[in-house]
């Protein structure tokens, strides 16, 4: 096994707003690949386990949002939520959520998380194959900082939520980090 140190080429299935498209949903599909998202850009993604969950409806989203200015005040392009739930899932859940500058990217069959060695099986809560928690700071496609949670895992019994949130960025891209919050690079390819 070796280490991540790009982020994995793999092509994602999107919906896009597209007012040529007639009735009540003008969206299309459109694919847009690694090299699209990440490519001359700097990114910070976080990945958690759902759209609709607790933690990650009543923090891990909003926090990201909430300091959005702050965010691009470090230089960042793009902040980008990953989930393995499909494009219908994140778009209702980013608009009930009152989402408006994070970039929500569906990953619904998994593979950037299984490639980024992040796929872990949830199935003691009846989830199935999720993304274990984690942010990155990704550099024109290049892992700098990664940040993930603690007892990663099959069917971990708890959901961790000590390091991928914004805060903890924020406080990595500003240099203001505490010693000890950040995990080991646990991502292998896959």
């Amino acid at each position: 096994m070796s280490l991540v140190t790009q982020v994995p080429n793999v092509t994602f299935k999107t919906r896009v707003r597209d007012e040529s498209v007639e009735g009540e949903n003008p969206y299309r599909w459109e694919d847009k690949t690694t090299q699209d998202l990440f490519g001359g850009k700097k990114v910070v993604v976080f990945s958690l386990p759902g759209a609709f969950t607790p933690t990650c409806s009543s923090n891990h989203l909003p926090r990201y949002e909430e300091l959005y200015d702050d965010f691009k005040a470090q230089g960042v392009d793009e902040i980008m939520c990953i989930s393995v739930n499909d494009a219908f899932v994140m778009f209702k859940w980013g608009k009930e959520i009152g989402n408006k500058n994070v970039f929500l990217l569906p990953d619904g069959n998994g593979e950037f998380t299984r490639k980024m060695g992040m796929l872990v099986d949830k199935s003691n809560i009846g989830f199935g194959m999720r993304s274990w928690r984690y942010s990155m700071l990704v550099n024109d496609g290049t892992i700098e900082k990664l940040f993930v949670e603690p007892d990663f895992g099959d069917n971990c019994p708890t959901d961790p939520f000590e390091v991928s949130d914004a805060d903890t960025m924020l406080a990595f891209l500003k240099g203001t980090e505490s010693e000890g919050v950040s995990s080991p690079r646990l991502a292998f390819e896959g």
